[in-house]
């Protein structure tokens, strides 16, 4: 049961950081290419995996339930991650606040019929940690 969780974390990790749409193709040691040594050393900005709400979030969200119900990008028993980040993701700042909330009271009828688990043991914080992860997942 762990290694099947643990993978699904892993993969949930690659799909929230994405990928590129080129193919990569296997390479050698003889047709390898140096990276130039101008190149920058960090990440790019718009790297989300190094942003704290990110990483906060989303440890939060691998101790939790909520993977039960969610994923990022294929929808379960609930919405995907990116599809409540698309459509929350331009509203103001007590969105945060109130989806939060949502996660602790529960809900129905936003998404559909079926009713959103209350979590009425989780510390608002977190629930609010959660909610700032999710919302960087808009494309």
């Amino acid at each position: 049961m762990k290694n099947i969780f643990l993978t699904f974390i892993v993969t949930s990790l690659l799909v929230a950081c994405g990928g590129s749409d080129e193919k990569k193709t296997a390479t050698t040691e003889s047709t390898k290419e140096e990276t130039p040594k101008d190149a920058p050393a960090t990440p790019p900005a718009n790297d989300i995996s190094q942003n704290p709400d990110y990483k906060k979030g989303l440890s939060l969200i691998a101790k939790s339930d909520c993977l039960t119900c969610h994923k990022v990008d294929e929808p379960l028993t609930g919405p995907t991650y990116r599809d409540v980040a698309n459509k929350y993701a331009n509203m103001p700042d007590t969105i945060v606040s109130h989806l939060a909330g949502k996660i602790i009271t529960g809900g129905k009828g936003v998404w559909g019929e079926i009713s959103m688990t209350p979590h009425p043991a989780l510390p608002k914080e977190d629930a609010e940690a959660m909610v700032r992860y999710i919302l960087l997942l808009k494309k």
